[in-house]
């Protein structure tokens, strides 16, 4: 017995008597001369197997949480073989066995601090990749957020301009209208707000790259005139705006920020203005992470300090900041199927994004799209868009029901 399978057997019989997973162990320099054959269960084929290339590797298997896991896997200190599904569920399954403490309902809750030169450094880690990058394996508009399948067979591309369109209308957006979009990417929804609503738009984003190439592709569209694009904080922006958009953005407040932002939007709106605020929560009650180390792999290599509220939270903080929700809409098999189309094209281009970013930022972004369909999938987390106005405000100035919103309403565009 080699000194690699001394330690490793005791480990891999514990799992054997927890869980039967189709996973197999071995040990070496590369696949081709890989040695050793520990199974984690019974099975004739291995779904997924671990090759363990470094020593290093052996103390994060030893506690195999996702962050453990994940951290040895972009860090190079294993390889693994398999399809991304297979592989994301095995690893949920093996920190769910590790797992002596950590369960779903004990889920760990941390806060950071935020101010405008962190939350602009934590956007340029993860935007200020390449837009190469993300154009590879996004739809050709760049909408970097959660799709909307209306019927659940359309493209990733129509899906997202669905969704662009289905908040535009739920915003009751007019031409003429000034709209601001808080986080606004490379410029997708601006540029439909004033080309096909009629809107003069605001977009604001603290990603130099998203800066630069949404200028320009409001330039290319003809759009000049009624888009402006700047690199600006949301704590810096003047009004007032008649509508308000923040899409996949306030992932980066923090919870304990999140009364005071609701209260700029309030801030920024018109007495009679409404705003819709699309998002990213927690489905743990105390605005937890996800469960078994994921929240710490994110924030480690992804999403430096973000967090998600659950969506009890959001509500709270909304009104807190005096704003009155209207509507709250769940998205969350929206974003599972999102996630596993950008999660297919980013495999099926795994070549041509090898060629664009460094092996541990190809192995990141391969982790974390598929592990994120896992959650959204499995309710980790989950996405809420919330429709709101200024509280205080009369009844009547309120619509009797939501028919202007979905089929059969009359949708209000310019075009």
């Amino acid at each position: 017995m080699t000194s690699m399978e001394s330690v490793l057997s005791p480990w891999a019989e514990k799992f054997r008597s927890r869980t039967d997973l189709p996973v197999l162990l071995r040990w070496g320099n590369d696949v081709a001369s890989a040695e050793g054959g520990l199974r984690l269960g019974e099975f004739s084929h291995p779904k997924v197997e671990i090759l363990i290339r470094k020593a290093a590797a052996l103390p994060l298997l030893m506690t195999p949480s996702l962050d453990n896991l994940g951290q040895a896997y972009v860090e190079g200190l294993i390889d693994v073989r398999g399809s991304v599904e297979d592989v994301l569920d095995m690893a949920h399954r093996l920190a769910e066995a590790g797992s002596q403490t950590e369960r779903r309902l004990t889920r760990l809750v941390r806060y950071f601090t935020h101010t405008p030169q962190s939350d602009s450094e934590a956007i340029r880690y993860h935007y200020d990749v390449s837009n190469d990058f993300y154009q590879v394996w996004l739809d050709s508009g760049m909408v970097y957020s959660c799709a909307y399948f209306e019927n659940g067979d359309e493209t990733l591309a129509q899906a997202q301009q669905k969704k662009i369109d289905h908040i535009l209308t739920k915003l009751r957006l007019q031409p003429g209208q000034r709209l601001l979009d808080i986080g606004c990417g490379w410029g997708a929804l601006v540029m439909r707000a004033a080309s096909c609503f009629g809107a003069r738009c605001v977009g604001i984003t603290l990603s130099p790259r998203q800066y630069e190439l949404a200028r320009e592709r409001v330039r290319q569209a003809g759009l000049a005139d009624r888009v402006e694009i700047r690199m600006q904080d949301y704590r810096e922006v003047s009004g007032p705006f008649d509508r308000i958009t923040s899409v996949g953005m306030f992932e980066h407040v923090g919870v304990k920020y999140l009364a005071k932002y609701f209260s700029r939007i309030r801030e920024l709106l018109t007495d009679d203005g409404w705003a819709l605020n699309h998002g990213i929560t927690s489905t743990d009650a105390n605005d937890g992470e996800t469960s078994f180390g994921g929240g710490r792999f994110i924030d480690r290599y992804v999403f430096p300090r973000g967090e998600l509220p659950h969506i009890g939270t959001v509500l709270r903080t909304m009104q807190e900041g005096g704003l009155e929700a209207l509507d709250v809409e769940s998205l969350r098999r929206h974003y599972a199927r999102t996630m596993g189309l950008w999660s297919k094209a980013f495999e099926e281009n795994a070549d041509r994004l090898k060629n664009l970013v460094d092996e541990k930022r190809w192995r990141i972004w391969r982790v974390y799209l598929a592990g994120c369909k896992w959650a959204f999938e499995h309710d980790e987390i989950s996405l809420f868009q919330v429709l709101c106005r200024k509280s205080g405000r009369t009844a009547s100035e309120l619509p009797w029901s939501r028919h202007w919103i979905y089929p059969g309403r009359q949708q209000g565009r310019a075009g």
